[in-house]
């Protein structure tokens, strides 16, 4: 895999081809691509075993070697496990320490919100949260 996949849009495309290849990945329907050279958009869902498959939405900065923006949720058949996003909660000081990054977890999931320390804007997120799912799997058996 590239070193620096954030940097073209090549170089991302390789490195998803090459993610989504592996197990535990069952199919993929995520697509990449860029209306100019700086920037592009990674989008779709990867479906695993179990019934459980993320959706993912990224806005990508070739230019900076950056992901500007994301949403990632995981879903076990129709029902939303968690998700992540980047909407920042500035008044929400339990979530400071990772800033804007933070997971969306039950009970009342939409406003029980989490540190994530483990996503950034600087690397690729999808590696973490692919094994978080093989943890869901290996739970589950």
């Amino acid at each position: 895999m590239s070193d620096q996949p954030l940097k073209s849009l090549s170089d991302y495309s390789r490195f998803m081809a090459e993610l989504l290849s592996q197990s535990p990945v069952k199919r993929s329907t995520v697509t990449d691509w860029s209306a100019s050279p700086y920037t592009g958009v990674a989008e779709g869902e990867i479906f695993f075993s179990d019934n459980l498959r993320l959706r993912i939405r990224e806005e990508l900065d070739f230019d900076a070697g950056l992901i500007t923006a994301y949403g990632y949720e995981v879903y076990r058949g129709t029902e939303r496990l968690y998700w992540y996003d980047d909407f920042p909660h500035p008044n929400d000081l339990t979530l400071a320490s990772t800033f804007p990054h933070h997971k969306h977890v039950p009970p009342n999931i939409k406003h029980n919100r989490v540190p994530a320390p483990e996503i950034r804007f600087t690397e690729p997120n999808l590696p973490v949260l692919i094994q978080e799912i093989e943890v869901l799997i290996k739970l589950s058996k």
